[in-house]
């Protein structure tokens, strides 16, 4: 069994939550979790040629990709009891600036952390500049 398919453990610790990217979209994109508890994740990712688009400023996806890894990561950190997983049904992103180089970093916090749905909001920026606002609901996935 890998690291992805292993379920996390009741309080996974950041080495844990970050081994568990390795191999996956969230490790291809260099996410480092630096702060995780239920309702609050922080994480962040070093800007590389490979993740800007075309135009030379970062790609909205990488950045999506980022707050979305956050919000989910904390999705699985707040599961209600009996819940064994989750899946996005809806997200959005709203790109206030941009970046070609250094790091960004996102903050995702628990809004609504109900039995069938949670909703996070996450801050994505570049020192102390705002680049996206980020909003997504997850619902909850239970044995039939």
């Amino acid at each position: 069994m890998t690291e992805q398919q292993k379920p996390l453990s009741a309080s996974p610790n950041l080495q844990e939550i970050n081994a568990r990217s390795q191999g996956r979209l969230p490790g291809l994109l260099g996410i480092e979790f630096t702060h995780a508890e239920r309702g609050l994740m922080r994480a962040h990712l070093d800007i590389r040629p490979e993740l800007l688009a075309p135009n030379g400023f970062l790609h909205a996806a990488t950045v999506v990709g980022l707050a979305d890894t956050a919000c989910g990561y904390g999705t699985i950190l707040a599961l209600p009891a009996g819940a064994q997983n989750f899946t996005t049904v809806e997200l959005k992103s709203n790109h206030l600036a941009t970046a070609r180089d250094g790091r960004i970093e996102v903050e995702a916090r628990l809004l609504h952390g109900g039995r069938t749905t949670q909703v996070w909001d996450a801050v994505v920026s570049a020192g102390t500049k705002t680049l996206a606002l980020f909003r997504c609901t997850q619902v909850m996935l239970y044995p039939h």
